[in-house]
């Protein structure tokens, strides 16, 4: 009697979905929720198959790329289980202020805006400098001075600096922010852009999957001013309480040589871009 009076309780706990002790040992506590896009390699992107740095999306294939692989090491760190939700970009610090995730990690760049909504971690990858891509046997091929681009269609994409730095050009047509970066791809190949902004990483797997494609950079003084690097994003408030700390602290001890292997695997494996 006291064994199915025991089984009574339990069930009725895990539907309220209390901490009574007889979960599985995948309670919200135990996990590290890590929100991100899943579409912007090589950084992340969304896969059905599985490798050795994936993780499952919950029955909708797979997360990977390189923001997996720092989001798993640092999940091991704090020996939790690393859960990924695909998010949209938009609702993406959003999603820290509700609770559904711990952490973001989407290759974003700290910025004053951001930070009125979240706390940010020191960089975790640094693109050193933003490029543009461009049509491979078009005249802006061989410019090397943004300045080149004035009168010019050129986009971005939509809540990032990737649009923000195109009215550094004088002139530019700053045409309409577009959602995702494979949607900017498509305008630059349809002829309906010049130029579309980019950071090296990101390009290299545009261009592998595009060969009618290039990107350029700029000479000294004449490129883009624009803060590359990207950073892990907390629930604004959290800097200096145990949470964050042990974030940073588990960001810390990944070093440069394994942040830059991870790049190099995630560039490798990287989809297409099309």
């Amino acid at each position: 009697m006291k064994r199915r009076f025991g089984a009574i309780v339990c069930a009725s706990a895990m539907m309220l979905t209390m901490l009574s002790g007889c979960g599985s040992g995948d309670d919200r506590e135990d996990q590290f929720v890590v929100g991100m896009e899943v579409g912007y390699a090589p950084f992340n992107w969304q896969t059905n198959e599985e490798t050795d740095t994936s993780v499952s999306l919950d029955g909708a294939g797979y997360a990977d790329g390189y923001d997996v692989m720092i989001a798993q090491n640092i999940a091991d760190q704090l020996g939790k289980k690393l859960v990924i939700k695909k998010i949209a970009w938009d609702s993406l610090i959003p999603s820290l202020t509700s609770g559904d995730t711990d952490a973001i990690i989407a290759g974003m760049t700290a910025s004053d805006k951001r930070e009125k909504g979240a706390d940010f971690t020191t960089p975790y990858y640094d693109s050193k400098g933003m490029i543009m891509i461009v049509r491979k046997d078009s005249e802006q091929a061989s410019y090397t001075d943004i300045q080149q681009f004035s009168g010019q269609n050129v986009v971005g994409q939509l809540g990032t600096s990737y649009d923000d730095v195109i009215d550094q050009i004088k002139g530019v047509n700053h045409v309409t922010p577009k959602k995702t970066y494979p949607e900017m791809v498509v305008a630059l190949r349809a002829g309906d852009v010049d130029g579309i902004t980019a950071e090296v990483a990101v390009a290299k797997g545009v261009i592998a999957a595009n060969p009618d494609l290039t990107y350029i950079t700029f000479d000294e003084g004449k490129g883009f001013e624009a803060d590359t690097t990207v950073s892990i994003a907390m629930k604004e408030g959290s800097r200096g309480s145990e949470d964050f700390e042990a974030v940073q602290k588990a960001l810390d001890n990944i070093d440069e040589e394994t942040r830059l292997a991870y790049m190099e695997k995630a560039v490798q494996n990287q989809p297409a871009q099309e």
